[in-house]
């Protein structure tokens, strides 16, 4: 006869077993599914990296699977140096039943937009990328890139800011 204990651990596998199946059919449904929208993003002021996005379509990245976003936007530009650096300069997350319309005008960088190494002064190619990151209930946390981005380039020299 089995005791009450080897009952139980019984009980439990099984239920972990079918826990396991049924996360895995919640990532599976989902895993394959395409979430990028076009995104469109204007600079007003290079020297004090003043943007705008426009991003309408965000609800179409929402699913049942998914419990938030998570956006940011970064510059990519290459120097001598280093093939590629890539700097965050924005960044906001979208929770589901948040509202997913993304209209930003004006803003000003998040982040300090730091120049290691003297690469950004002159630069004719920093390119302004909106990304996002999916962060699903179950599954595999995908990059996704906004089907839009705008290169700009950089002045040969830097504003100083004023003291009083």
């Amino acid at each position: 006869m089995n005791t009450v204990l080897s009952r139980a651990n019984s009980l439990f596998a099984f239920s972990l077993s079918v826990m396991a199946a049924l996360t895995f059919g919640c990532f599976i449904t989902t895993a394959f599914k395409e979430r990028s929208v076009p995104v469109s993003i204007a600079v007003s002021r290079v020297t004090l990296i003043t943007f705008s996005l426009m991003c309408i379509h965000l609800q179409s990245i929402f699913d049942w699977n998914v419990k938030q976003l998570f956006l940011y936007l970064s510059a990519e530009y290459s120097t001598k140096n280093n093939a590629l650096n890539q700097v965050v300069l924005w960044d906001k997350i979208i929770l589901r039943g948040d509202n997913p319309r993304l209209f930003l005008k004006d803003m000003k960088s998040k982040y300090f937009f730091f120049d290691d190494g003297n690469g950004l002064k002159g630069n004719r190619n920093v390119t302004l990328t909106l990304s996002w990151n999916v962060v699903p209930n179950a599954g595999l946390l995908p990059l996704v890139t906004g089907s839009g981005h705008m290169s700009v380039p950089f002045p040969d020299t830097y504003e100083t800011t004023k003291s009083y």
